[in-house]
């Protein structure tokens, strides 16, 4: 009993070591005792083992305390892979990634809308199939494999159980995955993935509250509150596109209610912003762009006008981000978060989004509230969600570092 008591201690110190690396890294190994209250030989112990599995090299020496050079200490980059699948409306998007977050390999491919569970998923093996051949080449440990999806995911099942946007029922994307890898595997909403991730590597590393709004063909929302993930007492906690913040909103939404957020924040709550000036005739270049490049009016080429510093696209991306401001200043009064993180394709156009979210957040959220509220760009983009579910494997194996299998 008292073996497996020191076991237990020693894979927490692991644990320890490798989660306040990844905060303050490079570090030295004095560095790390002060940091985790261990005594420093315990910490040399600690670290001699990470390096002997090969998730902590050393990179360097610290001169800058005048006295005798300290060796710095990071994760191991080359280390280990894992691979994240983001499963979208109209496409399957797969990321290779290192220790640090950092995007190996990228691969998209389109879906037929509303296409059948299978046929969607035969398509991200294909891709997976890929990526692990890339990780092979490289030679190095593939933790596992995370799958993100909208809806509501039984997490513990690995489960999708129901998804508005494909409507898909019960499907058990876990074990079809774990049955076509043969390796570990982990299933998570999109939006609760992307806070994971954002706040493991990208801009909410140093927050234990804070907000990720997914903003997209849909609207989506992790709440990372108290350092954790907050699901809910079914799991749905974080549905905040389908909310009515708007007054007199009645917009169909395609979870069947009326006036949901998403509906006048979203996407295609853009395009028909610019359809309807288009169609009073109002002056824009986007006749030019889309005839151009071949595209139907889109997110896309409403951004390529906007950069052209067309009046039509400015105003309807003005207007989407007073949308989104309205609802971000009514979850600040809500949780009072320290960041509001805004990730997904819409994210791309952000330089023209913020102003409006902020001029709507000064209008709207609490003075208190707001004073203490950062709102930032997510790191990683359009990527966020993919790299979220490729986070899922990473954060496991760092927390049970002689678990893996190598």
């Amino acid at each position: 009993m008292q073996a497996d008591v020191q076991t237990q201690l020693r894979e927490q110190n692991l644990t320890t070591i490798l989660r306040t690396m990844k905060q303050t890294a490079p570090v030295s190994r004095a560095q790390l005792a002060a940091l985790t209250q261990l005594n420093k030989t315990t910490v040399s112990s600690l670290v001699e083992e990470l390096i002997g599995l090969g998730l902590i090299h050393e990179t360097g020496l610290d001169t800058s305390g005048g006295g005798r050079p300290a060796t710095l200490l990071e994760l191991n980059p080359q280390a280990e892979h894992a691979i994240g699948v983001e499963i979208g409306d109209g496409f399957v998007l797969v990321v290779l990634c290192d220790l640090t977050g950092h995007i190996i390999w990228r691969g998209i491919v389109e879906t037929e809308f509303k296409a059948a569970p299978d046929d969607v998923i035969t398509q991200a093996f294909a891709l997976v199939d890929k990526a692990v051949v890339i990780s092979r080449s490289h030679g190095e440990v593939l933790l596992g494999l995370g799958v993100v999806l909208s809806g509501i995911v039984d997490v513990d099942a690995g489960v999708l159980r129901f998804s508005p946007g494909f409507q898909w029922h019960d499907i058990p994307v876990g074990q079809l995955f774990e049955d076509h890898i043969g390796l570990p595997v982990y299933v998570e909403n999109n939006a609760n993935a992307a806070a994971i991730g954002e706040h493991f590597f990208g801009a909410a590393h140093a927050s234990a509250d804070f907000i990720f709004i997914l903003a997209g063909i849909g609207i989506g929302g992790g709440l990372f509150l108290n350092g954790d993930i907050y699901r809910g007492a079914v799991g749905m906690a974080g549905e905040l596109g389908h909310a009515n913040f708007m007054q007199g909103g009645n917009l169909p939404c395609r979870c069947g209610d009326r006036g949901c957020w998403e509906t006048t924040a979203n996407q295609m709550s853009l395009i028909n912003r610019v359809r309807a000036a288009l169609d009073a005739g109002q002056p824009s270049i986007l006749h030019q762009i889309i005839e151009a490049t071949g595209q139907p009016l889109n997110f896309s080429t409403i951004h390529d006008a906007a950069d052209a510093g067309d009046a039509v696209a400015l105003d309807a991306l003005a207007e989407t981000g007073m949308a989104l401001g309205t609802g971000i200043a009514a979850i600040i009064n809500i949780f009072n978060p320290g960041q509001v993180v805004i990730g997904g394709s819409m994210s791309r156009a952000s330089e023209y989004l913020l102003p409006a979210i902020q001029a709507m957040i000064d209008q709207h959220a609490l003075t208190q509230a707001r004073e203490h509220v950062r709102v930032v760009v997510s790191e990683f983009g359009e990527n966020a969600i993919a790299v979220g579910a490729a986070t899922l494997a990473i954060r496991d194996a760092l927390a049970n570092p002689r678990s893996v299998k190598r």
